[in-house]
């Protein structure tokens, strides 16, 4: 087993380089790698390539990845805390509660500074928290969560959240535009500020679910066999979705809502490594990052020069995933 584990270490290790790479040389104007390692340490050969690199293309491709280790992470943390496989920001409506409270950040017209950019992932945090909190209550069946449940909730509350925020747009004038960039994939847009305005709540949410490992781990002997091991299920549950929530409003404020990508990672790191959430999470993180970076990839040169919203390559690639994954936990009776 420690073989294996440090294998996919460097096997995602490997692979999320190779997608950082791609993701910087990719684009209307292609850099080659090393021209690229040339710009990084000061030795560009072409004033655009520096410009084109350290303006557009570097700050795109570190947000990008930083919002599908959020995404990656919490979705790990989701699916351990409800002990179910198919639990992810988006499925639940997290993801568009986070959505909403962006939305009316915007709406409030903070200026487009780093402090404006921190007040955004803050109410984003308050309408993920809201959201879950929503669909726990409502997809509770006594002390368990039925996957059923927990699904038609998370329909529910997700599109009552997106009313709203189609509302808001609609009624809002000048950040409108704002609004619409971000819903299609504000990662386009957002620049060093935006990696900037994103990092600290990243480094708190995915802090806090990079030292859950053990808790995850216990849980799922059920709530009453982990209290029995001396674990204090109600401050480890609080704390869990507060680091979950956190770590997907930070993604959504600045990237938009982007589905299946805290749904597929998790379940996959888990079928070919390892279930261990000690080693899963951090494993979903790296594979969160690879993964949308490359997504990304495929939304800019699918219909070049023209470029797809990154949300739906997610979405053609998981919806079938999730069918798939919907079908196996029925047979397996989970829920």
């Amino acid at each position: 087993m420690t073989m294996k584990k440090t294998i996919s270490w460097y096997v995602l290790l490997v692979g999320l380089g190779l997608a950082l790479g791609l993701s910087a040389a990719m684009g209307s104007v292609s850099i080659p790698l090393p021209e690229i390692w040339r710009t990084l340490i000061g030795q560009a050969t072409h004033a655009a390539h520096h410009t084109i690199l350290w303006e557009i293309r570097l700050p795109r491709t570190v947000l990008i990845a930083l919002t599908g280790a959020a995404l990656g992470g919490s979705g790990a943390a989701y699916q351990g805390l409800f002990r179910n496989p198919l639990a992810d920001p988006y499925l639940i409506g997290v993801a568009s509660g986070a959505g909403l409270g962006a939305v009316v950040a915007m709406s409030l017209r903070w200026p487009y500074s780093f402090w404006g950019l921190m007040a955004v992932p803050a109410m984003a945090f308050v309408g993920a928290m809201l959201t879950v909190l929503v669909v726990m209550a409502l997809a509770r069946s006594g002390h368990a969560l039925p996957t059923a449940n927990l699904i038609l909730a998370g329909v529910a509350v997700s599109s009552f959240a997106s009313a709203l925020t189609s509302f808001l747009m609609l009624r809002s004038t000048g950040e409108l535009r704002r609004a619409l960039a971000w819903l299609l994939g504000g990662a386009a847009l957002g620049g060093w500020p935006a990696v900037g305005g994103m990092l600290p709540y990243l480094i708190v949410g995915l802090g806090g679910l990079m030292i859950s490992g053990h808790a995850l781990n216990v849980l799922q002997f059920g709530d009453e066999q982990a209290q029995q091991l001396g674990l204090n299920v109600s401050r480890v549950r609080t704390w869990i979705l507060l680091a979950a929530a956190l770590s997907t409003a930070a993604a959504v404020s600045f990237a938009g809502i982007i589905g299946f990508i805290g749904l597929i990672v998790p379940h996959v790191m888990r079928l070919i490594f390892t279930p261990d959430y000690r080693y899963l999470i951090p494993l979903s993180v790296l594979g969160g990052s690879t993964a949308l970076l490359l997504a990304d990839v495929l939304a800019r040169v699918l219909l070049a020069p023209q470029e797809l919203p990154v949300g739906i390559i997610t979405a053609l690639a998981g919806a079938p995933f999730f069918l798939w994954l919907l079908r196996r936990s029925k047979v397996q009776g989970v829920g």
